[in-house]
Protein backbone atom coordinates (compact mmCIF):
# COMPACT_ATOMS: atom_id res chain seq x y z
CA UNK A 1 0.00 0.00 0.00
CA UNK A 2 1.25 3.62 -0.56
CA UNK A 3 -0.17 6.37 1.59
CA UNK A 4 -0.77 8.80 -1.39
CA UNK A 5 -3.05 6.03 -3.32
CA UNK A 6 -4.99 5.95 -0.43
CA UNK A 7 -5.37 9.46 0.46
CA UNK A 8 -6.13 10.29 -3.33
CA UNK A 9 -8.80 7.41 -3.35
CA UNK A 10 -10.35 8.86 0.21
CA UNK A 11 -10.70 12.06 -1.69
CA UNK A 12 -12.55 10.55 -3.94
CA UNK A 13 -14.94 9.65 -1.42
CA UNK A 14 -13.78 5.80 -1.68
CA UNK A 15 -14.71 3.59 0.92
CA UNK A 16 -11.25 2.51 2.15
CA UNK A 17 -10.73 -1.24 4.09
CA UNK A 18 -9.95 -1.52 7.66
CA UNK A 19 -6.52 -2.28 6.64
CA UNK A 20 -5.65 0.61 4.47
CA UNK A 21 -7.36 3.01 7.11
CA UNK A 22 -5.22 0.99 9.63
CA UNK A 23 -1.99 2.05 7.25
CA UNK A 24 -2.58 5.60 6.92
CA UNK A 25 -3.02 5.62 10.84
CA UNK A 26 0.75 4.17 11.13
CA UNK A 27 2.32 5.45 8.23
CA UNK A 28 0.44 8.58 7.29
CA UNK A 29 1.64 12.17 8.60
CA UNK A 30 -0.88 14.38 10.71
CA UNK A 31 -0.53 17.45 7.84
CA UNK A 32 -1.27 14.61 4.98
CA UNK A 33 -4.45 12.99 7.31
CA UNK A 34 -5.53 16.83 7.95
CA UNK A 35 -5.30 18.03 4.49
CA UNK A 36 -6.99 14.91 3.14
CA UNK A 37 -10.03 15.62 5.65
CA UNK A 38 -10.58 19.16 5.07
CA UNK A 39 -10.80 18.57 1.32
CA UNK A 40 -13.84 15.82 2.20
CA UNK A 41 -15.21 18.08 4.13
CA UNK A 42 -14.92 20.89 1.21
CA UNK A 43 -16.86 18.59 -0.97
CA UNK A 44 -19.55 17.22 1.39
CA UNK A 45 -20.16 21.01 2.45
CA UNK A 46 -19.99 22.40 -0.67
CA UNK A 47 -23.50 24.07 -0.04
CA UNK A 48 -22.06 26.08 3.01
CA UNK A 49 -18.00 26.50 2.30
CA UNK A 50 -16.44 28.00 5.69
CA UNK A 51 -19.13 27.70 7.67
CA UNK A 52 -18.98 25.65 11.21
CA UNK A 53 -22.37 25.09 12.80
CA UNK A 54 -23.16 25.19 16.29
CA UNK A 55 -26.31 24.56 18.80
CA UNK A 56 -27.75 25.44 21.71
CA UNK A 57 -29.49 22.77 24.12
CA UNK A 58 -29.70 21.38 27.51
CA UNK A 59 -28.47 17.54 28.67
CA UNK A 60 -31.16 16.68 30.93
CA UNK A 61 -31.29 13.14 32.70
CA UNK A 62 -34.29 11.23 33.27
CA UNK A 63 -32.72 9.36 35.93
CA UNK A 64 -29.51 8.37 37.64
CA UNK A 65 -30.56 4.99 38.41
CA UNK A 66 -28.53 2.21 36.30
CA UNK A 67 -27.90 -1.49 35.74
CA UNK A 68 -25.63 -1.25 33.01
CA UNK A 69 -22.74 -0.97 35.32
CA UNK A 70 -20.26 1.20 32.64
CA UNK A 71 -17.11 1.15 34.39
CA UNK A 72 -16.24 4.52 32.98
CA UNK A 73 -19.06 6.39 34.04
CA UNK A 74 -18.94 8.19 37.82
CA UNK A 75 -22.64 9.43 37.42
CA UNK A 76 -25.28 6.68 37.95
CA UNK A 77 -25.87 4.77 40.77
CA UNK A 78 -27.25 1.00 41.08
CA UNK A 79 -31.15 0.39 42.18
CA UNK A 80 -30.03 -0.58 45.61
CA UNK A 81 -30.83 0.77 49.49
CA UNK A 82 -27.24 1.51 49.66
CA UNK A 83 -27.67 4.54 47.30
CA UNK A 84 -31.40 5.21 47.62
CA UNK A 85 -30.76 8.66 49.22
CA UNK A 86 -28.60 9.66 45.72
CA UNK A 87 -31.04 8.24 43.18
CA UNK A 88 -33.51 10.16 41.99
CA UNK A 89 -36.11 10.19 38.46
CA UNK A 90 -36.75 13.73 37.51
CA UNK A 91 -39.79 15.44 38.51
CA UNK A 92 -42.11 17.32 36.33
CA UNK A 93 -41.40 20.62 37.89
CA UNK A 94 -38.03 20.33 37.72
CA UNK A 95 -38.47 19.37 33.49
CA UNK A 96 -40.51 22.55 32.91
CA UNK A 97 -37.89 24.68 35.00
CA UNK A 98 -34.91 23.34 33.27
CA UNK A 99 -37.08 23.67 29.76
CA UNK A 100 -38.12 27.44 30.34
CA UNK A 101 -33.87 28.15 31.35
CA UNK A 102 -33.18 26.44 28.41
CA UNK A 103 -35.53 28.51 26.07
CA UNK A 104 -34.41 31.93 27.32
CA UNK A 105 -30.81 31.25 26.84
CA UNK A 106 -32.02 30.40 23.35
CA UNK A 107 -31.87 26.82 23.06
CA UNK A 108 -34.71 24.61 21.21
CA UNK A 109 -33.88 21.37 22.11
CA UNK A 110 -33.92 18.79 25.10
CA UNK A 111 -30.81 16.01 25.34
CA UNK A 112 -32.85 13.52 27.33
CA UNK A 113 -30.91 10.09 28.70
CA UNK A 114 -30.47 8.45 32.12
CA UNK A 115 -29.82 5.68 33.54
CA UNK A 116 -31.01 1.91 32.36
CA UNK A 117 -33.78 1.96 35.23
CA UNK A 118 -35.18 -1.25 36.25
CA UNK A 119 -38.62 -0.27 36.31
CA UNK A 120 -38.77 2.44 33.83
CA UNK A 121 -40.47 0.91 30.70
CA UNK A 122 -41.87 2.36 27.63
CA UNK A 123 -44.93 3.50 29.46
CA UNK A 124 -43.27 5.73 31.44
CA UNK A 125 -41.06 6.94 28.71
CA UNK A 126 -44.22 7.89 26.47
CA UNK A 127 -45.97 9.39 29.13
CA UNK A 128 -42.91 11.54 30.05
CA UNK A 129 -42.66 12.71 25.77
CA UNK A 130 -46.40 13.06 25.69
CA UNK A 131 -46.46 15.41 28.52
CA UNK A 132 -43.44 17.77 27.79
CA UNK A 133 -44.54 17.90 24.08
CA UNK A 134 -48.11 18.82 25.15
CA UNK A 135 -46.61 21.60 27.82
CA UNK A 136 -43.88 22.66 24.85
CA UNK A 137 -45.27 22.26 21.45
CA UNK A 138 -42.07 23.41 19.71
CA UNK A 139 -39.47 21.44 22.14
CA UNK A 140 -37.36 19.05 19.99
CA UNK A 141 -36.54 15.93 21.92
CA UNK A 142 -33.17 14.32 20.81
CA UNK A 143 -33.81 12.08 23.16
CA UNK A 144 -32.50 8.31 24.72
CA UNK A 145 -29.77 6.16 22.55
CA UNK A 146 -29.40 2.55 21.20
CA UNK A 147 -28.67 1.07 24.93
CA UNK A 148 -31.63 2.74 26.83
CA UNK A 149 -34.07 1.77 23.31
CA UNK A 150 -32.80 -1.93 23.75
CA UNK A 151 -33.03 -1.74 27.61
CA UNK A 152 -36.34 -0.17 27.13
CA UNK A 153 -37.67 -2.67 24.68
CA UNK A 154 -36.44 -5.74 27.09
CA UNK A 155 -38.57 -4.55 29.88
CA UNK A 156 -41.53 -4.36 27.38
CA UNK A 157 -41.23 -6.77 25.58
CA UNK A 158 -41.37 -5.25 22.79
CA UNK A 159 -39.47 -5.21 19.65
CA UNK A 160 -36.70 -2.34 18.70
CA UNK A 161 -39.21 -1.21 15.83
CA UNK A 162 -42.02 -1.20 18.21
CA UNK A 163 -40.52 0.92 20.84
CA UNK A 164 -39.07 3.37 18.53
CA UNK A 165 -42.70 3.82 16.69
CA UNK A 166 -44.20 4.30 19.85
CA UNK A 167 -41.87 6.83 20.97
CA UNK A 168 -41.60 8.62 17.94
CA UNK A 169 -45.55 9.22 18.08
CA UNK A 170 -45.27 10.51 21.40
CA UNK A 171 -43.32 13.20 20.51
CA UNK A 172 -39.38 11.68 19.91
CA UNK A 173 -37.31 13.64 16.90
CA UNK A 174 -34.17 12.30 16.75
CA UNK A 175 -31.75 10.03 18.72
CA UNK A 176 -28.31 10.53 19.48
CA UNK A 177 -25.56 8.18 19.16
CA UNK A 178 -25.09 7.77 22.46
CA UNK A 179 -23.65 4.26 24.13
CA UNK A 180 -21.66 3.56 21.31
CA UNK A 181 -18.23 3.75 23.04
CA UNK A 182 -16.61 0.94 20.55
CA UNK A 183 -18.78 -1.72 18.70
CA UNK A 184 -16.43 -4.29 19.32
CA UNK A 185 -17.64 -7.00 22.18
CA UNK A 186 -14.51 -8.02 23.67
CA UNK A 187 -14.40 -3.97 24.38
CA UNK A 188 -17.89 -3.74 25.96
CA UNK A 189 -17.67 -6.56 28.17
CA UNK A 190 -14.61 -5.44 29.39
CA UNK A 191 -15.78 -1.97 30.19
CA UNK A 192 -19.69 -1.58 29.74
CA UNK A 193 -20.93 -4.91 30.67
CA UNK A 194 -24.69 -4.58 31.54
CA UNK A 195 -25.14 -2.52 28.41
CA UNK A 196 -26.11 -3.93 24.57
CA UNK A 197 -23.83 -5.66 22.46
CA UNK A 198 -22.93 -3.62 19.61
CA UNK A 199 -25.00 -5.31 16.68
CA UNK A 200 -27.92 -4.51 19.16
CA UNK A 201 -26.81 -0.93 18.88
CA UNK A 202 -26.56 -1.06 14.99
CA UNK A 203 -29.94 -2.65 14.77
CA UNK A 204 -31.34 -0.06 17.05
CA UNK A 205 -29.87 2.45 14.27
CA UNK A 206 -30.99 0.43 11.48
CA UNK A 207 -34.70 0.32 12.58
CA UNK A 208 -34.28 4.44 13.53
CA UNK A 209 -33.07 5.12 9.49
CA UNK A 210 -36.49 3.20 8.53
CA UNK A 211 -38.83 4.91 10.69
CA UNK A 212 -37.14 8.16 9.33
CA UNK A 213 -35.53 9.05 12.45
CA UNK A 214 -32.49 11.21 12.41
CA UNK A 215 -29.59 9.88 14.27
CA UNK A 216 -25.75 10.37 15.07
CA UNK A 217 -23.22 8.15 15.99
CA UNK A 218 -20.35 8.37 18.52
CA UNK A 219 -17.03 6.54 18.80
CA UNK A 220 -15.61 6.76 22.75
CA UNK A 221 -11.64 5.88 21.98
CA UNK A 222 -8.53 5.24 24.11
CA UNK A 223 -9.16 2.86 26.82
CA UNK A 224 -8.81 -0.75 26.53
CA UNK A 225 -9.98 -1.27 22.70
CA UNK A 226 -7.34 -2.19 19.68
CA UNK A 227 -6.16 0.45 16.50
CA UNK A 228 -8.19 -2.30 14.50
CA UNK A 229 -11.30 -2.20 17.27
CA UNK A 230 -10.98 1.29 16.29
CA UNK A 231 -11.56 0.91 12.76
CA UNK A 232 -13.77 -1.91 12.59
CA UNK A 233 -16.27 0.83 14.36
CA UNK A 234 -15.87 3.00 11.92
CA UNK A 235 -16.86 0.26 9.28
CA UNK A 236 -19.67 -1.23 11.01
CA UNK A 237 -21.40 2.85 11.59
CA UNK A 238 -20.34 3.21 7.96
CA UNK A 239 -22.17 0.04 6.44
CA UNK A 240 -25.31 1.06 8.67
CA UNK A 241 -25.28 4.46 6.93
CA UNK A 242 -24.67 2.67 3.54
CA UNK A 243 -27.84 0.37 4.63
CA UNK A 244 -29.95 3.44 5.09
CA UNK A 245 -33.77 4.20 3.29
CA UNK A 246 -33.18 6.26 0.28
CA UNK A 247 -34.13 9.94 1.49
CA UNK A 248 -33.71 9.47 5.34
CA UNK A 249 -31.04 11.58 7.09
CA UNK A 250 -29.59 8.38 9.00
CA UNK A 251 -26.39 9.08 10.53
CA UNK A 252 -26.62 12.99 10.06
CA UNK A 253 -23.20 12.88 12.18
CA UNK A 254 -20.46 11.19 14.00
CA UNK A 255 -18.72 12.40 17.04
CA UNK A 256 -15.44 10.45 18.26
CA UNK A 257 -14.43 11.70 21.60
CA UNK A 258 -12.14 10.73 24.21
CA UNK A 259 -12.32 8.22 27.52
CA UNK A 260 -12.24 10.75 30.21
CA UNK A 261 -10.81 9.09 33.09
CA UNK A 262 -11.03 10.89 36.29
CA UNK A 263 -12.13 8.46 39.58
CA UNK A 264 -13.68 6.20 36.92
CA UNK A 265 -13.67 2.39 37.76
CA UNK A 266 -11.71 1.87 34.89
CA UNK A 267 -9.06 3.79 36.15
CA UNK A 268 -9.34 2.89 39.30
CA UNK A 269 -9.36 -0.93 39.41
CA UNK A 270 -7.64 -1.33 36.19
CA UNK A 271 -5.52 1.28 35.86
CA UNK A 272 -6.61 2.22 32.64
CA UNK A 273 -5.91 5.78 31.95
CA UNK A 274 -6.74 8.73 29.31
CA UNK A 275 -3.52 8.70 27.08
CA UNK A 276 -4.99 10.27 23.93
CA UNK A 277 -3.00 12.96 22.51
CA UNK A 278 -3.85 16.36 20.88
CA UNK A 279 -2.43 14.85 18.06
CA UNK A 280 -4.03 11.48 17.99
CA UNK A 281 -7.27 13.29 18.62
CA UNK A 282 -6.66 15.32 15.70
CA UNK A 283 -5.68 12.59 13.49
CA UNK A 284 -8.63 10.25 14.91
CA UNK A 285 -10.73 12.67 13.91
CA UNK A 286 -9.41 13.17 10.29
CA UNK A 287 -9.55 10.00 10.10
CA UNK A 288 -12.73 9.37 11.19
CA UNK A 289 -13.75 11.72 7.83
CA UNK A 290 -11.79 9.97 5.85
CA UNK A 291 -13.41 6.62 6.41
CA UNK A 292 -17.13 7.89 6.67
CA UNK A 293 -17.54 9.29 3.02
CA UNK A 294 -21.28 8.95 3.64
CA UNK A 295 -22.08 10.73 6.58
CA UNK A 296 -22.09 14.68 6.13
CA UNK A 297 -21.32 16.37 9.33
CA UNK A 298 -18.12 15.33 11.74
CA UNK A 299 -18.26 16.96 15.07
CA UNK A 300 -14.96 17.77 16.93
CA UNK A 301 -15.70 16.98 21.14
CA UNK A 302 -14.57 20.59 22.75
CA UNK A 303 -15.96 19.16 25.78
CA UNK A 304 -13.01 16.81 26.34
CA UNK A 305 -10.64 18.16 24.49
CA UNK A 306 -10.72 22.13 24.73
CA UNK A 307 -11.36 24.93 22.46
CA UNK A 308 -7.56 24.51 21.60
CA UNK A 309 -7.92 21.39 19.87
CA UNK A 310 -11.38 22.11 18.59
CA UNK A 311 -10.19 24.71 16.22
CA UNK A 312 -7.30 22.37 15.13
CA UNK A 313 -10.01 20.08 14.25
CA UNK A 314 -12.08 22.60 12.19
CA UNK A 315 -9.32 22.18 9.69
CA UNK A 316 -9.07 18.54 10.02
CA UNK A 317 -12.40 17.72 8.51
CA UNK A 318 -14.61 18.67 11.38
CA UNK A 319 -17.45 21.11 10.27
CA UNK A 320 -19.30 21.27 13.69
CA UNK A 321 -18.89 22.24 17.26
CA UNK A 322 -21.96 20.82 19.16
CA UNK A 323 -23.97 22.80 21.47
CA UNK A 324 -22.69 24.77 24.25
CA UNK A 325 -24.46 22.55 26.54
CA UNK A 326 -26.25 24.14 29.13
CA UNK A 327 -25.93 21.30 31.69
CA UNK A 328 -24.37 18.15 30.87
CA UNK A 329 -23.73 15.66 33.88
CA UNK A 330 -22.67 12.52 32.58
CA UNK A 331 -19.30 13.40 30.66
CA UNK A 332 -18.35 16.36 33.23
CA UNK A 333 -18.38 13.30 36.17
CA UNK A 334 -15.29 11.78 34.18
CA UNK A 335 -13.05 15.01 34.36
CA UNK A 336 -13.98 17.07 30.95
CA UNK A 337 -13.36 20.55 31.95
CA UNK A 338 -14.50 22.52 29.19
CA UNK A 339 -17.76 25.20 29.13
CA UNK A 340 -18.62 27.26 26.47
CA UNK A 341 -21.67 30.17 26.16
CA UNK A 342 -22.80 31.25 23.26
CA UNK A 343 -20.43 34.04 22.59
CA UNK A 344 -17.65 32.25 23.27
CA UNK A 345 -18.55 29.14 20.70
CA UNK A 346 -19.02 31.95 18.51
CA UNK A 347 -15.16 33.67 18.99
CA UNK A 348 -13.82 30.17 18.99
CA UNK A 349 -15.20 29.08 15.30
CA UNK A 350 -14.09 33.08 13.96
CA UNK A 351 -10.82 32.98 15.43
CA UNK A 352 -10.11 29.47 13.94
CA UNK A 353 -11.61 31.47 10.17
CA UNK A 354 -14.68 30.06 10.01
CA UNK A 355 -18.02 31.99 9.63
CA UNK A 356 -20.22 30.68 12.72
CA UNK A 357 -23.81 29.45 12.51
CA UNK A 358 -26.53 28.49 14.28
CA UNK A 359 -28.01 25.00 13.91
CA UNK A 360 -30.70 22.83 15.19
CA UNK A 361 -30.65 19.22 15.01
CA UNK A 362 -30.82 18.52 11.63
CA UNK A 363 -28.21 21.10 10.87
CA UNK A 364 -30.76 23.60 9.02
CA UNK A 365 -29.57 26.77 10.14
CA UNK A 366 -31.32 29.26 12.88
CA UNK A 367 -31.54 32.65 13.42
CA UNK A 368 -29.76 33.72 16.41
CA UNK A 369 -32.74 33.89 18.87
CA UNK A 370 -33.39 37.56 20.06
CA UNK A 371 -32.76 36.84 23.56
CA UNK A 372 -29.00 36.19 22.63
CA UNK A 373 -28.92 39.66 20.94
CA UNK A 374 -25.58 41.35 21.26
CA UNK A 375 -24.04 37.98 21.63
CA UNK A 376 -23.69 37.62 17.54
CA UNK A 377 -20.11 37.68 16.59
CA UNK A 378 -20.08 36.83 12.78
Amino acid sequence: MKTQDLLSRARNLEFLSLEEGIFLFEHATTAELMYTANEIRKIKKADTPGIVTWQIDRNVNTTNVCVANCKFCNFFVPPTKKYADRAYITDDETYKRKIEETFALGGDQLLLQGGHHPDLGIDFYEQLFKRLKSWYPNLRLHSLGPPEIVHISELSGLTYHETLRRLQAAGLDSLPGAGAEILDDRVRRIISNGKCLGEEWLEVMRQCHKLDITTSATMMFGHVETIEERFDHLLRIRAVQAEKPEGANGFLAFIPWPYQDDGTLLNRVKGVKNEVSPTEYVRMLALSRIMLPNITNIQASWLTVGPKVAQVCLHAGANDLGSIMIEENVVSAAGAPFRFTSEEIQKCILEAGFTPRLRNQLYQFREIPAVLEGQVLA
